[in-house]
């Protein structure tokens, strides 16, 4: 796969059925993954790309709005057989500047239509009992957070697909864990500059160090500790 000529961030739907070098995950047919250093290659949420959203190439204006909107995209690439090349499927962004940008781009029924549609999408993908349960233990273990959010962390982290945190062996155990990973997650995501590091070119890890004290800090907070 080739590395891009920019600091832009690249995610590739794979050729065959690739492993998650960091969780070790066997990611599937078609997977969407993201290549580290030295080529390895990450599944989304071992590059904490898993909480974006998928818009389709297709409507020049959407995009541009979209991406101006988001703090932190990433372009999708595919091979083409038939043209031997990596070809654009899209871009990762977030899921508000998506919305910000349909509003501008619409009409309010349109825009409308389309949220309605795309929110349809993503319940389909929910086990809503296995959510209940999950939302229930990361109000247990985090009983300060502020209300309703234990249901956002659930449904973020029990996507059937993209290798979520959520969905792993020890999350659908409700192992106090990995939900543990789950709010850190999206505590780094939702209350930090992460996202602006990381399109600024830091390294994940360098990223997580810099964010690190105020995500302590916030769990604690939480906890109620």
């Amino acid at each position: 796969m080739p590395q891009s000529d920019t600091t832009e961030l690249t995610v590739f739907i794979a050729r065959r059925d690739p492993t998650c070098d960091e969780c070790r995950e066997e990611l599937g047919a078609k997977a969407w993954i993201t290549l580290a250093d030295g080529g390895r290659a990450l599944c989304l949420s071992c590059a904490d790309l898993d909480h974006l959203v998928f818009l389709p190439s297709g409507d020049a204006a959407l995009t541009r709005r979209a991406r101006k909107h988001s703090r932190l995209s990433a372009v999708v690439l595919q091979w083409s057989r038939a043209r031997k090349r990596y070809e654009r499927q899209g871009l990762l962004i977030e899921e508000s500047a998506l919305a910000r940008a349909e509003a501008e781009c619409l009409s309010d029924a349109d825009a409308r239509a389309r949220r309605r549609e795309r929110e349809g999408e993503r319940r389909s993908e929910l086990d809503r009992d296995y959510l209940a349960r999950f939302a229930l233990r990361v109000r247990e273990q985090f009983p300060k957070a502020p209300s309703e959010r234990e249901h956002e962390i659930a449904e973020h982290a029990c996507r059937k697909y993209s290798g979520r945190v959520g969905r792993s062996a020890a999350a659908k155990a409700l192992d106090p864990g990995a939900v543990q990973r789950a709010v850190t997650a999206h505590v780094r995501h939702r209350e930090t500059n992460y996202h602006e590091l990381l399109a600024a070119g830091l390294e994940r890890y360098e990223a997580r160090d810099r964010v690190g004290v105020q995500v302590r800090e916030i769990l604690r907070n939480w906890r109620g500790s």
